[in-house]
């Protein structure tokens, strides 16, 4: 059984004992919120300055303290962004 990271959808794997699954590998970093556009925001990532897009979650953890300037956590998975919390 697993909960998808990006739609919380519950998946259950039937496979023999043997058989290997792969695990997506989560990149934690940090970042600042260059510019809030709807239900979109652009993060500046912290180490390497790059400036990207990501959509703001419904049940973002300090979504009240979200604004230009804020510093964010977000996780790197497969090449998607996902927005964690406000720090």
């Amino acid at each position: 059984m697993g909960i998808g990271l990006f739609d919380n959808v519950k998946r259950s794997i039937v496979a023999p004992v043997d058989a290997s699954i792969d695990i997506p590998i989560v990149d934690k970093r940090t970042g600042q919120v260059v510019s809030i556009i709807g239900n979109t925001t652009q993060i500046m990532d912290g180490e390497t300055f790059e400036v990207f897009e990501v959509d703001i979650p419904e049940d973002l953890e300090g979504r009240d303290r979200l604004a230009p300037g804020a510093e964010v956590e977000y996780w790197r998975i497969m090449g998607r962004s996902k927005l964690v919390r406000v720090k």
